[in-house]
This record gives structure tokens, C-alpha cells and sequence, in this order.
């Protein structure tokens, strides 16, 4: 384990079938607050702080300008790349996602724009961890996020692609999930554990811990 940032998505505006969404980045090191592992080079340490706050990113609105982060959009627009993204549901479903299937979100959509805007919106609790999955990718292709490599210890690497396999996430508000709902890999259905987790009011704040594997040199 390493990292821990807190995804905060906060409701912008709506149509029939899509979303837009704001979402504030958090560093938040509880690992480390703590002092659960003792090894100082694997914990990330740190005080709390603001990380990224959508709203100061002129592109996180427009999708042409969004083009210049992800140029290689173009190339999953198309119902073959978007058909492939039933296996990753599925992959999701019953285990991990695949990281071979990056542009694709499971059963939550698409990765690609990595902005704000949801083609196709269900519900808040979709949407909100939809972007929580688009903010972890945005900010790993930015060289904000470092990601956890699976075979070398206490060993952190830029990645233009996000490893979706390493990830989890876990909502915090308005109503934090617990026991065996309580963290989620990228892309499962939020059909089990998202029923009854949304007020039903126009701008509600939705709060997600998103947790990485990291392998350590040594435990407490």
C-alpha cells in the first residue's frame, strides 16, 4: 500500500442523460498519520493538503481542449473498442479490471474524456466514482500521481497509463460504506453497494478514499 489521496466530485449540472461534475483532489498520507508501517522509504509523508482543484483547469469543461491530454481518445471512439469494455465489466464484476483494457472505466463507461463531462449519467453515486477513476488516470498522465510497480519494492515510476488493477476506492460521504461494500475495485458495479447513498437534491457532494497498492520492504 502507499499512497492515499481523498477524490471529493461535487454536482455542477445535469441534462436528461448526461453530468458534469467538479472534483477536488486531496493528499491525505493516513498510512503514515498512522504510523501503522515503520518503513521510511515506502510511507509517504506528509501533511494534508489540496492537490488539484478542477475548477482552476480551463480544459476540465471542454472536451477539445481535454483532445490535447488524450490524443489517443480518437482511436477507442468506435463500437469495437467500446464493445471490449464489456469484458472489463465483467473482469471488474468478479475481480480486478483489466489493465490491459486502460481506456475503458467497467461498468461505469469510458475513461476517455479525462475531464468533467459524462456522456451517460445513472445516478450521482455513478457518475461521482466514474470521475474519481478519470481523476486518478488524468493525474498519473500529468506525472502528479506516481504509480506502485508490482515487482520492485518501495518503487514508484511516471505512467502515462493508469494500472487500474492497483486501485481501490471507498465512499466517505454522505453515507461511507463499510464491511464488505467498503472498498471497491476500479470499474464494479455500483448497483450493490450505491442503492440509498444519494440524497435526492441538486448539489450534493459525494467523498471517496482512493487507496493504491504499494509493495513494502517491511511491515510494523
Amino acid at each position: 500500500m502507499g499512497n492515499y489521496p481523498r477524490g471529493k466530485a461535487e454536482f455542477s449540472s445535469t441534462s436528461q442523460n448526461s453530468a458534469m461534475y467538479y472534483v477536488h483532489w486531496y493528499r491525505y498520507p493516513l498510512i503514515y498519520w498512522l504510523n501503522i508501517l515503520t518503513d521510511a522509504l515506502c510511507v509517504d509523508k506528509g501533511d494534508f493538503d489540496i492537490a488539484y482543484l478542477t475548477e482552476l483547469d480551463p480544459t476540465w469543461r471542454n472536451d477539445e481542449l481535454t483532445f490535447i491530454l488524450n490524443p489517443e481518445a480518437a482511436l477507442f471512439g468506435n463500437p469495437v473498442s467500446q464493445l471490449a469494455c464489456a469484458a472489463d465489466s465483467a473482469a471488474s464484476l468478479v475481480g480486478l479490471p483489466s489493465d490491459t483494457l486502460f481506456w475503458c472505466a467497467g461498468s461505469h463507461g469510458t475513461m476517455y474524456p479525462l475531464n468533467g463531462n459524462v456522456q451517460e449519467h445513472v445516478g450521482g453515486v455513478q457518475s461521482s466514482v466514474l470521475l474519481s477513476e478519470r481523476m486518478s488516470y488524468r493525474l498519473s498522465r500529468l506525472g502528479l500521481l506516481w504509480n506502485s510497480s508490482p515487482d520492485k519494492l518501495c518503487h514508484q515510476y511516471p505512467s502515462a497509463i493508469l494500472p487500474k488493477s492497483r486501485y481501490r476506492y471507498q465512499m466517505v460521504n454522505p453515507i461511507p460504506t463499510t464491511g464488505s461494500d467498503g472498498c471497491q475495485p476500479l470499474g464494479r458495479s455500483t448497483a450493490r453497494w450505491g442503492m440509498w447513498r444519494e440524497f435526492p437534491y441538486k448539489g450534493e457532494d459525494f467523498g471517496y478514499l482512493v487507496w493504491r497498492k504499494r509493495n513494502c520492504c517491511a511491515g510494523p
